[in-house]
């Protein structure tokens, strides 16, 4: 859809579709697109260790950073490490537990990536 818009339209239109970091934003949209989301994830997946990780918190339910090095041949500095990106795309939650921090899958994030994945790949325009 192309608006034309005059100088003094554009450039009440640009003040408030602009966010602070000078990034566009769209009116009507959240704070990211579902493009930005699933790019943040596939970022986020795009270590080995990361879908190690995410495969152990599933199979277990929840663990301590500790646990994760007890099977994964990583050090503990690693591990907290992938864990803090993973945590970032918001795929894993921490929640604190005393001195330790007991991460666990945010599944309901998980199923809008593999949602999206689907949707992007099962597009009929692509061939």
């Amino acid at each position: 859809m192309v608006v034309h818009l005059d100088l003094a339209s554009f450039i009440v239109y640009r003040r408030f579709t602009m966010k602070d970091d000078l990034t566009f934003s769209v009116p009507g949209e959240g704070e990211e697109s579902d493009s930005e989301n699933l790019a943040s994830i596939c970022k986020a997946l795009g270590h080995p260790a990361r879908i190690r990780i995410l495969r152990h918190l599933l199979q277990v339910d929840r663990c301590i950073c500790g646990g994760i090095v007890k099977v994964l041949p990583l050090a503990q500095s690693t591990v907290s490490q992938h864990l803090k990106v993973l945590k970032e795309a918001g795929l894993v939650q921490g929640e604190v537990e005393g001195p330790a921090i007991c991460y666990c899958v945010d599944r309901q994030r998980l199923a809008f990536a593999g949602e999206a994945m689907a949707a992007l790949f099962n597009r009929k325009d692509v061939k």
